[in-house]
C-alpha cells in the first residue's frame, strides 16, 4: 500500500508544482505585458507644472475678485460705511436680522462659554419661551465668527459688522473657486473654469442670494458643499493616483461634515447627491467600492452631527441615514454572479428594489421609534404643493403664496437664455445622457469596455465623474422647476456643467463619432472646438456684460429707511425693557437685532410653536383670507396678551398689500379689518389698544393692562 502511495504523492506534488509555475508564468506575462510608466521628459513636467499652477493662480484669483466685487456692491448698494449702527443693521432683513442679533451677542458675553450658555437657555428672545438657538437656528457659523473675531484679535482693527460680512463675502470666493476647480477638473482646462465664474457672475440673481441677505444659512453652507463636490468629482475619476485620492477623500470628509453642520437642511441636499452615487452604482459604472467609501463618510457625519447638535433627532429621521443604511446591508446581501448574464440583471432589478424598500421601511421604524417635530411643516407643504393633501391650515395656505415656493417664472429661463447659459446646458446635457444611457445598455448587455477611456473613443458616458453630475443635475434641476427657490442650488452647476461640456474634447468628439465625421479629421476638430466655442462665448459676454457689472459699480445706490429707523429710535428711548414687541414676524428679527427687546414670533418655521404664533399675529393683518383679517378687537386682544405682548406694531404697507389672488374674494363678517379699524380709533378699538407712536409706515399700539370701556 506504502508503494502504491508513493506515486500518486509524487503526481499530486508534480501537479501543484505545474500548477505553480503556471500561475508564476502567467503572472509574469501579466507584468511583462503592462507597460513600465516611463519619466516624463523634462520639458512634459515643466509643461504639466505651468498648466497647474496657471490654473490653480486663475482658480484662487477669480474667487477673491468675486469676493472684492460683492463687498465693493454692498458698499455702493448701501452706503455702508457711511451710516451709523443702526442704519447698518437695518439692512438685515426678517431672519438674517436674528442670526447677525445672537453674533452680536456672543461678543458681547463676559466670555466665550457663557455666551454659548445664554444662548442654548435663551428666555431674553421670544417671550413665555426658552429654547436652545444654537440648535434651532443653526448658529454654528455665529459662534465660529464670533471666536475668530476675538482670538484675532480683530477687535482692535475692525468693526465687527464688517468682520461678519467679510467671512460671508470670502466664503462665496471659495465657493466660485469650488465650482472652477470641478468644472476644471471634468474638462481637463481652466478655461472651463473661467467660463464657469464668468457665467455664475453673470447670472448672480439666479446663483445666490447673497445680495438680499447676508446672513443666509445657504450663504455660509453652500460653500463647503462646493467644496465637496469639487473633491468627489476629483475622487471619481479613474485615473486618479494614491496621493489625490487620499486628499480628495480627507477634503470630502471635512467639508461633508462642516456642511452639514452649518444648514439644518443640507441632510436633505445630501440625500439628492446620495441618489445620484446609488444609481451610479446601480449602473455597474465602476468606482464602486468608492462609492460605498462615499456612504460610509455620510454616516460619520450624520452621527457626529447629532452627537455635537444637541442630540439632534432630524438627522436620525432624515431619509439620507435611511438609504445609507439600505444601500450598505443591500450591499451586504449581495451576490457574485457574472456580468451580462440574465441571472445578473434579474439580481440588479432585486437590489433596487430591496433598497427602496429598505429605505422606506428603514425610514418608518426611524420615526416611530426617535421623538422628533422637526421639519415636519416641510413634509405637509410638499405633500400640499404636489396636490398629494388638502389643507385648511393657514400656514401651509400662506407659504404656498410666496413668491420663492412658487414654480420658476418665464423670466428666468430668459434671464438664462439670454446669457447664452442655457442653450449651452441643454446641448451638454443631452450629449452626455445619450453617452450614458450607451454606456448603461452596453454594460447591461455584457459588452466589454475599454476601462480607460481616450480621446479617439468618443464616450463620454463612460466616466464616472460625468454620469453622476449628469444625475445629480437632473435630479436638483426637477426640483427647481416646482419650486423658484431651489434655483440657487441648481443654476450654479448649470453654470458649471455647460462650461466643461463646451471646454471638452471628449463632447465634441462624442457628437462628431455618432455624426461620423470623415471630411475632417475628428479629433483636430474637437480639440479646435473646445478652444473656439468657450473663446467666442467668453468674448461676447464680454462685449455684453461687462460694462453692465462695471456700471453696478460705479452706480450709487441708495438705501433710505427713515420710518423704520424712527421706529427703533422711538423703542429704544421710550418703551420699557422689560416691554414685549407683537407685529410681522420680519419686523420683529429687525427690533430683536436694533433694539434688543422681546418679541413675540420670529420669521423662522423650523418651530411648530413659532409657526402658531406668526399664524395667530398674522390674523390682524393678512389679506389671504377674509376670516382671518376681519377679526373683533376682544379677539385680536386675546391673542396677544396671552404671549403677554404689551405694544403692538402695524405696519402701513402689509395691511393694504393684496398678498394672495385669494384675498380677493370677500367673506361675510361683522367686523371690519383689524388693521384699518384700530386706526379710526373708536369703541370698542380704543378699550384695548392705545395709539402711543406713529409715523408713515408704522403705527403702534400699547395693549391695555385695565380695559376701560368709553362710549
Amino acid at each position: 500500500m506504502a508503494e502504491e502511495e508513493g506515486p500518486t504523492v509524487e503526481l499530486r506534488q508534480r501537479k501543484k508544482l505545474k500548477t505553480s509555475e503556471n500561475k508564476e508564468s502567467v503572472k509574469e506575462e501579466k507584468i511583462s505585458d503592462t507597460p513600465v510608466p516611463e519619466r516624463a521628459p523634462k520639458h512634459v513636467l515643466f509643461q504639466r507644472f505651468a498648466k497647474i499652477f496657471i490654473g490653480c493662480l486663475a482658480a484662487v484669483t477669480s474667487g477673491m475678485m468675486y469676493a472684492l466685487y460683492l463687498s465693493a456692491y454692498h458698499e455702493r448698494k448701501f452706503w455702508f460705511s457711511n451710516r451709523q449702527e443702526l442704519e447698518r443693521e437695518i439692512t438685515f432683513q426678517g431672519d438674517s436680522a436674528i442670526y447677525y442679533s445672537y453674533y452680536k451677542d456672543m461678543l458681547k458675553a463676559p466670555s466665550f462659554e457663557r455666551g454659548v450658555y445664554e444662548l442654548t437657555h435663551n428666555n431674553k428672545t421670544v417671550s413665555l419661551k426658552t429654547i436652545n438657538a444654537v440648535q434651532q437656528m443653526s448658529l454654528y457659523p455665529e459662534l465660529i465668527a464670533s471666536v475668530l473675531y476675538q482670538a484675532t484679535g480683530s477687535n482692535e482693527i475692525i468693526e465687527p459688522v464688517y468682520f461678519y460680512i467679510g467671512i460671508v463675502f470670502g466664503l462665496q470666493g471659495i465657493y466660485v473657486t469650488a465650482l472652477f476647480v470641478t468644472s476644471w477638473l471634468m474638462s481637463g482646462t481652466w478655461l472651463a473654469g473661467m467660463l464657469t465664474v464668468a457665467w455664475f457672475i453673470i447670472n448672480r440673481v439666479d446663483t445666490t442670494r447673497i445680495e438680499y441677505s447676508i446672513p443666509l444659512r445657504e450663504n455660509w453652507a453652500l460653500p463647503y458643499f462646493a467644496c465637496q463636490i469639487a473633491a468627489l468629482t476629483g475622487y471619481l475619476k479613474s485615473n486618479l493616483n494614491t496621493y489625490g485620492e487620499r486628499f480628495c477623500y480627507l477634503l470630502m470628509s471635512a467639508s461633508t461634515y462642516t456642511f452639514m453642520m452649518m444648514w439644518e437642511y443640507s441632510h436633505y441636499l445630501l440625500f439628492l447627491q446620495a441618489i445620484s452615487l446609488f444609481l451610479l452604482d446601480s449602473f455597474s459604472l465602476q468606482q464602486s467600492d468608492k462609492v460605498h467609501e462615499v456612504y460610509k463618510i455620510y454616516i460619520f457625519s450624520l452621527f457626529l452631527g447629532y452627537l455635537l447638535q444637541f442630540e439632534n433627532s432630524a438627522l436620525l429621521v432624515s431619509p439620507l441615514l435611511s438609504l445609507v443604511v439600505a444601500l450598505m446591508l443591500a450591499k451586504c446581501l449581495q451576490l457574485n454572479v457574472k456580468k451580462g448574464t440574465f441571472v445578473a440583471k434579474i439580481m440588479k432589478v432585486i437590489n433596487f428594489y430591496l433598497v427602496c424598500t429598505l429605505t422606506v421601511t428603514l425610514n418608518i421604524i426611524m420615526k416611530m421609534f426617535v421623538p422628533h417635530k422637526e421639519n415636519g411643516h416641510m413634509l405637509k407643504f410638499l405633500e400640499v404643493k404636489f396636490g398629494l393633501n388638502m389643507t385648511k391650515n393657514f400656514t401651509m395656505n400662506w407659504l404656498l403664496c410666496q413668491e420663492s415656493l412658487q414654480a420658476p417664472s418665464q423670466d428666468f429661463f430668459l434671464r438664462l437664455t439670454q446669457s447664452s447659459l442655457l442653450p449651452f446646458y441643454i446641448l451638454v446635457l443631452i450629449i452626455c445622457f445619450l453617452s450614458m444611457m450607451q454606456v448603461i445598455f452596453r454594460r447591461i448587455n455584457g459588452k466589454s469596455l475599454k476601462e480607460t477611456i481616450t480621446l479617439e473613443d468618443g464616450r463620454i458616458g463612460g466616466r464616472p465623474e460625468i454620469i453622476y453630475h449628469v444625475i445629480h443635475t437632473i435630479l436638483l434641476g426637477s426640483l427647481a422647476m416646482v419650486i423658484e427657490g431651489l434655483k440657487y442650488l441648481w443654476t450654479p452647476y448649470v453654470c458649471m456643467l455647460a462650461a466643461f461640456g463646451v471646454c471638452s474634447p471628449e463632447l465634441w468628439m462624442t457628437l462628431f463619432k455618432w455624426l461620423r465625421l470623415r471630411t475632417v479629421h475628428p479629433v483636430l476638430l474637437a480639440l479646435i472646438l473646445s478652444m473656439a466655442v468657450p473663446t467666442i462665448i467668453g468674448l461676447s459676454l464680454w462685449k455684453e456684460f461687462f460694462p453692465r457689472l462695471m456700471t453696478e459699480l460705479m452706480e450709487l445706490q441708495e438705501f433710505y429707511d427713515p420710518d423704520t429707523v424712527e421706529l427703533m429710535t422711538w423703542i429704544k428711548r421710550q418703551a420699557p425693557v422689560a416691554a414685549v414687541f407683537a407685529g410681522s414676524p420680519q419686523l420683529m428679527g429687525a427690533i430683536k437685532l436694533c433694539t434688543g427687546w422681546m418679541v413675540t414670533s420670529l420669521p423662522l418655521y423650523n418651530d411648530d410653536d413659532l409657526l402658531k404664533r406668526n399664524e395667530n399675529v398674522r390674523h390682524f393683518r393678512l389679506q389671504i383670507y377674509q376670516i382671518y383679517s376681519k377679526r373683533s378687537a376682544e379677539d385680536i386682544y386675546k391673542i396677544l396678551t396671552s404671549y403677554k405682548a404689551n405694544y403692538l406694531i402695524v405696519e402701513d404697507a402689509i395691511c393694504n398689500e393684496v398678498v394672495c389672488e385669494e384675498g380677493d374674494k370677500l367673506t361675510y363678517s361683522k367686523y371690519g379689518r383689524f388693521c384699518h379699524e384700530v386706526k379710526i380709533n373708536y369703541s370698542p378699538y380704543v378699550n384695548y389698544f392705545t395709539r402711543v407712536y406713529w409715523n408713515r409706515s408704522y403705527f403702534v399700539y400699547k395693549i391695555n393692562t385695565v380695559i376701560s370701556f368709553q362710549s
